[in-house]
């Protein structure tokens, strides 16, 4: 038993750890700029020595993944949320109206991603894995809107699910580099939303029904 609980100490400990780490790099990176920070800087700013770094992460990049995970998986987690409220009978102009409430805009986030990516673009390792972390993301969307006997029949440009899933993340990423400029997160909002009921919809807000259902 003392042995036990000893392990779970030692686990928790490692647990805030890890995840003050995170806080503090995410802090460092929004100022100063992803590949412009030390893991010393890191540690500083966390209370951690270099040890405690790399007793939870190899690298810097390694440390990145797992902030993005965290807003992946979030980002994720809203979508499919807002997606699921209507059961299996998607009502889509609603669904896009809970999307574009909850999705994450946050500008020290966007910054520190836009540094990440222009790091990933000129290493094709780090690019792989940013690319495999975004096609979750993209596939998390589609499975829903495929699994949504309402979901509106697509532009014919999008295909299927999968291409709506791609057109909604991209949309995403547009309204974001803009928000990044003007910092209107308001603005923001609006515009997303009515990109996705450009997508999704016939534009009016009327789901265009596929025929064949």
């Amino acid at each position: 038993m003392v042995v036990e609980e000893t392990v779970r100490r030692v686990t928790r400990r490692r647990v805030r750890t890890r995840a003050n780490l995170l806080d503090a790099a995410f802090a460092v990176f929004a100022a100063k700029g992803f590949g412009r920070v030390s893991i010393e800087e890191v540690c500083e700013a966390a209370g951690y020595s270099r040890g405690a770094f790399y007793s939870n992460f190899d690298s810097l990049d390694e440390l990145f993944f797992a902030l993005y995970r965290q807003r992946a998986d979030l980002i994720a987690e809203q979508v499919s949320g807002a997606l699921a409220l209507d059961g299996p009978d998607l009502d889509v102009p609603a669904a896009v109206d809970r999307v574009t409430e909850v999705l994450l805009l946050d500008r020290d986030w966007l910054l520190v991603k836009t540094d990440f990516l222009v790091h990933a673009a000129r290493d094709p390792d780090v690019a792989q894995t940013l690319l495999e972390h975004r096609a979750r993301l993209r596939q998390a969307i589609a499975d829903r809107l495929a699994r949504a006997r309402g979901f509106a029949k697509p532009p014919a440009v999008l295909d299927d699910a999968e291409g709506a899933a791609h057109a909604v993340v991209a949309a995403y990423d547009g309204v974001t580099v803009q928000l990044l400029l003007d910092k209107d997160v308001d603005g923001a909002r609006v515009w997303l939303k009515q990109l996705l009921t450009a997508l999704l919809t016939d534009g009016s807000g009327t789901p265009q029904r596929d025929p064949h259902q």
